[in-house]
């Protein structure tokens, strides 16, 4: 398209992004479900109008990062400690079991005997479905008028420890999937890591506190805060062998207690990621998902992981929810209410392919169960809290 092309590139992911995500909201389905469809549609599987560039990728590193720092700014400290040890034990088993269980459904179809590689593709895939995207559920419940309930509460707080946890999980696959590196190493870098965020983190909150007090809307703020994110992402992977993501998200639980700049910083971010960021992030998984490499093969595969994707997730998470003494209809319906994946997924999966952990020819798979876990999580929970009627 020539020098200035990615300006129309620029336009066009903005444009259908935005139209097929309007379409989505339109059945009751999220946005990035629409903006995943675009992506598909203007790449080579579709009419072929956009090609991946260095340009594309480093937008959508930082539209990554933009989106994980709001999450961590979103997280609701509140929420975690008023169901307290429930929601950590449901969150820990709706993490590993996921893990476990999509980590065999990938050796199962290519693994190559137990090597090193091998082990990392699989524990890669496991980890892009342990995270949950609640906010699927959160409207569903909302719908239906029981978002205040136990069960919305309990599913709040897990959700946030379920990504908190998998994020934790995702900077050890990511620093020991270098062989030449030593896993002790590995291991004390990590935990120099969460010294170093803990440090920097006391800092800046109370940096960031003094300044809300006067300036809590003043629009320098955000850009520091911004400057904060970007920093902590430059340093968990330069320094620490750390995803770069999880120093964004960390950026954003260090600043998501301070009430009087939270809501404002997370505004302008939102507005930053998803005008700009976000949609070609989306559309740049779309773009990289080759639907015409998709053998049989791949397409049991997808079929295998989805079915163990769901169905661990509502294992693990129920029996979680069982061991609190919560009925039997309210743990199935935690379990089903964290069987919906999204951003965080689809982040995991880049991080995947970029560390060359993940074989991209898998995307079509891991694209399609995520899109078909979005869609089917509303209509699993409706039918948890359908009453029986008697004749």
């Amino acid at each position: 398209m020539g020098y200035y092309g990615y300006l129309l590139a620029i336009a066009l992911i903005l444009l259908f992004t935005k139209l097929f995500g309007l379409a989505s909201a339109k059945v009751h389905m999220p946005q990035v479900v629409g903006a995943l469809i675009a992506g598909v549609l203007l790449g080579p599987s579709g009419v072929g109008l956009l090609t991946e560039s260095d340009f594309l990728i480093k937008v959508s590193e930082i539209g990554v990062i933009m989106l994980m720092f709001t999450a961590g700014i979103d997280t609701d400290i509140t929420e975690l400690k008023k169901t307290g040890g429930a929601a950590l034990v449901i969150a820990t088993l709706g993490v590993f079991v996921p893990i476990i269980g999509c980590s065999a459904a990938y050796y199962l179809f290519f693994g190559n005997g137990f090597n090193f590689q091998t082990f990392m593709s699989s524990a890669f895939v496991g980890v892009i479905f342990a995270a949950t995207s609640v906010s699927i559920t959160v409207e569903t419940l909302t719908e239906m008028g029981k978002i205040k309930s136990n069960v919305g509460a309990t599913l709040l707080a897990a959700a946030i420890i379920d990504d908190i946890i998998g994020v934790v999980v995702l900077s050890v696959l990511t620093g020991i999937s270098d062989k030449s590196v030593n896993p002790l190493v590995v291991t004390f870098k990590i935990l120099l890591f969460f010294v170093f965020t803990a440090v920097v983190g006391f800092l800046v909150y109370h940096l960031f506190k003094k300044i809300a007090v006067h300036h809590s809307h003043n629009r320098r703020i955000a850009v520091w805060a911004l400057a904060f994110c970007l920093i902590m992402a430059y340093c968990a992977e330069r320094f620490f062998g750390v995803a770069d993501i999880t120093g964004a998200y960390f950026a954003g639980v260090i600043l998501c207690n301070l009430t009087n700049m939270r809501q404002y910083v997370a505004k302008k971010m939102t507005v930053a990621s998803y005008l700009f960021f976000s949609p070609i992030f989306f559309a740049g998984i779309g773009l990289r998902t080759n639907l015409s490499g998709i053998t049989v093969k791949i397409l049991l595969f997808a079929i295998v992981l989805f079915i163990m994707a769901v169905i661990t997730k509502i294992i693990g998470c129920s029996a979680g929810a069982r061991l609190f003494k919560m009925s039997k209809k309210d743990s199935l319906r935690v379990g089903v209410g964290m069987v919906a994946r999204g951003e965080v997924a689809l982040m995991v999966a880049q991080k995947g392919i970029t560390s060359g952990n993940i074989n991209p020819d898998i995307l079509p798979a891991i694209v399609l169960c995520v899109i078909l876990a979005a869609l089917i999580t509303p209509i699993l929970l409706k039918l948890t809290y359908r009453e029986k009627t008697t004749a």
